[in-house]
């Protein structure tokens, strides 16, 4: 009686701490015991084990099919001694015999411990596994433990996470015990288990972050249709309303700028320009610029690039600290963009046609050489040569996870 009650407590009590299916337990229980007969009679009858939920304990049966002569007496039974445990038996059925266990309950005993651990182990590796491949994408909470070689391990309850060094944000240092919130990027299932791997610096994670705080793109009323980021720095991000009586920029800043002030807590710091997307170029790209104000641009659709001309002390503004505003911008929206100041695109339009040297019929040179300083001053403000040496500049903006 105690063995009985000790048993369904035990599988009660895996059930309940490791969380996984009562079945998986009942079917590692059975296959220990059935293991453990095999080994004592080196695998010579066809045997089963069965978990009796009544009795509360695993029933060993020997199976012999019903012959006129036996040839093996392991498998095999004559019809006379068939008869004796169930009068109603036929040639070439199969007969189920209840064993005496108490021979090998010990060895059982063992081999089951040491099956169930490992069964359970694999059923939680799996359970975990199935339920963070879900979470792909995702936001998660989760307690920093400890570095290794510059990798921050992070507890996420249930298992525990990675933060590769390259999915860190710059100067962003943690001790053990804080908390902190990452984007689930790559789940992949290793020897050890499932490896879940973090980021803080993918552009999803500023997509669910605002997606968090902002009730109107959970539902779907506001639209982000791209995001880019240098992460720690400043980022990027263009939204689109569905509804004509929201403001998808209103929306994502908040009363007195509190949705977004939360965002920008929450990655220490991080300057956010959000954008009012378009689905004309020219104008997704002045507000793309932003904050600086474009005089005027002139689109090379063949080509996928822009030049914008903007007022001379508006020029720092738009390429930014180190380039960095109109770099955002040209990943932003996919296109290269070409910026030059008023004051030095009327140089180069004069210089254009200095070279027109008053042939009948000529044209001035498209392609003018320019003179030195206004080379220059071209070279420096380009957005092309501001990108980081083998930046994709006319990629396609960087969107958010679709839902």
């Amino acid at each position: 009686m105690d063995t009985t009650f000790n048993l369904k407590n035990t599988i009660d009590q895996i059930v309940k701490e490791k969380g996984i299916e009562k079945q998986i337990v009942l079917d590692a229980l059975e296959q220990a015991v059935l293991s453990a007969a095999n080994k004592k009679y080196r695998n010579t009858r066809d045997l089963e084990a069965h978990f009796n939920e009544e009795i509360g304990e695993v029933e060993l049966f020997e199976f012999v099919t019903v012959v006129d002569e036996v040839q093996d007496s392991y498998k095999e039974i004559d019809l006379e001694e068939a008869r004796e445990v169930d009068p109603d038996v036929e040639i070439g059925d199969s007969l189920g015999m209840k064993m005496d266990a108490s021979d090998f309950t010990r060895i059982a005993a063992q081999t089951a411990k040491q099956v169930i651990i490992q069964k359970v182990r694999e059923a939680e590796r799996e359970t975990i596994y199935n339920e963070f491949i879900e979470r792909k994408g995702d936001l998660i909470n989760g307690i920093v433990r400890r570095y290794e070689k510059g990798e921050l391990i992070v507890d996420l309850g249930r298992a525990e996470a990675i933060l590769p060094q390259n999915e860190q944000a710059p100067r962003e240092v943690y001790r053990q015990g804080d908390r902190i919130k990452a984007l689930i990027t790559r789940i992949e299932m290793t020897g050890k288990g499932p490896q879940i791997i973090l980021s803080r610096a993918n552009p999803a994670l500023l997509a669910k972050l605002f997606e968090a705080e902002v009730p109107e793109i959970a539902e779907g009323i506001v639209e982000i249709k791209g995001v880019v980021r240098e992460t720690g720095s400043r980022a990027k991000i263009a939204v689109y309303s569905n509804e004509s009586n929201v403001d998808p920029v209103g929306a994502c800043v908040g009363m007195r700028g509190a949705r977004v002030q939360n965002v920008v807590s929450e990655l220490r710091g991080e300057k956010i320009d959000i954008i009012p997307w378009s689905e004309d170029i020219a104008r997704f790209a002045c507000n793309a610029l932003a904050p600086a104000v474009v005089s005027k641009i002139y689109i090379d659709d063949e080509n996928r690039a822009m030049e914008i001309i903007v007022a001379d002390d508006q020029l720092s503004l738009a390429i930014g600290k180190r380039g960095q505003n109109v770099r955002l911008a040209a990943r932003l929206t996919g296109w290269r963009i070409d910026i030059k100041s008023e004051t030095r695109a009327a140089e180069a339009e004069m210089l254009q046609y200095s070279s027109y040297d008053g042939a009948e019929g000529e044209e001035p040179a498209e392609n003018a050489p320019m003179s030195e300083s206004v080379a220059e001053e071209a070279t420096e403000t380009s957005a092309d040569t501001l990108l980081p040496e083998n930046e994709e500049h006319q990629a396609p903006p960087e969107e958010a996870p679709s839902e």
